[in-house]
């Protein structure tokens, strides 16, 4: 399974990352290249590191057992066998289930848009599937994203640990947070400064979620499927009357 190896030690900001993102997945320029959105995958950010200022990326972490897949209820996104967690745009129902159950609180929706989308770093699965490497990690000057399998990149980041301890967390992020993901991190702040969740618990949050569902009742269940149901009717109603307007209500503000 494909990886992606992102060490902060040795990003210099020079945003190749970001360009090399935009370019592959066609995505305008943006006025904020440090938030994520519906035309922005990937984003390059700034803490106080020992040494003075830091940079540090952040983008979908493609879980290695998905919680927003898992929430799907017509599949519109799965995880392949290389690794990529991709998107169906065509079977999408728009609820936005995905959006509210990501740990890392990544997707985004495309509210200004009247056939809208959930939109998110791709992890290139189509360069991946012919062969090539992440657009982003080929461009990057220093190595500070590293693509690869995620075995050999597991290997790295706890060489790279034992041989210089007093320059990282003794930790590799990713490595079993949520079931483990196909982003790795390593960090010479804590990862929470880097705005990653530092309480993730280590099993997949899809089997958490299905215990906590095969404790309640089946009627119970069904009556909830039904409410949720005409909930989004509702709201996907009130939705596109707002964007035929040009007024978006508050769900389209960031």
């Amino acid at each position: 399974m494909r990886a992606i190896l992102f060490d902060d030690t040795l990003c210099i900001g020079c945003g190749a990352c970001m360009a090399a993102c935009r370019e592959h997945n066609r995505l305008p320029e943006t006025t904020d290249p440090t938030q994520l959105s519906d035309k922005q995958f990937t984003v390059l950010r700034k803490t106080a590191g020992k040494q003075g200022e830091i940079n540090y990326r952040r983008f979908c972490m493609h879980c290695q057992e998905p919680t927003c897949a898992s929430v799907c209820p017509v599949g519109a996104l799965y995880k392949t066998p290389a690794g990529p967690v991709v998107y169906n745009a065509k079977i999408c129902l728009g609820c936005r289930y995905c959006i509210q159950a990501c740990p890392f609180s990544v997707p985004r929706y495309e509210w200004s848009s009247l056939n809208p989308r959930v939109r998110k770093c791709t992890f290139c699965a189509d360069r991946l599937a012919a062969g090539q490497v992440n657009a982003c990690a080929e461009v990057c000057p220093t190595g500070a994203t590293l693509a690869g399998e995620r075995q050999a990149l597991l290997k790295e980041a706890r060489k790279r640990l034992a041989a210089e301890p007093d320059k990282y967390v003794q930790r590799i992020y990713g490595e079993h947070e949520a079931g483990g993901t196909s982003v790795l991190v390593l960090s010479s702040v804590p990862f929470s400064q880097l705005g990653l969740p530092d309480n993730l618990p280590g099993e997949p949050l899809p089997a958490l979620t299905f215990q906590a569902l095969s404790k309640i009742p089946p009627f119970v269940c069904a009556g909830s499927f039904t409410l949720a149901g005409l909930w989004w009717l509702t709201n996907r109603k009130a939705e596109v009357a707002r964007a035929e307007r040009g007024a978006p209500g508050q769900g389209g503000r960031r």
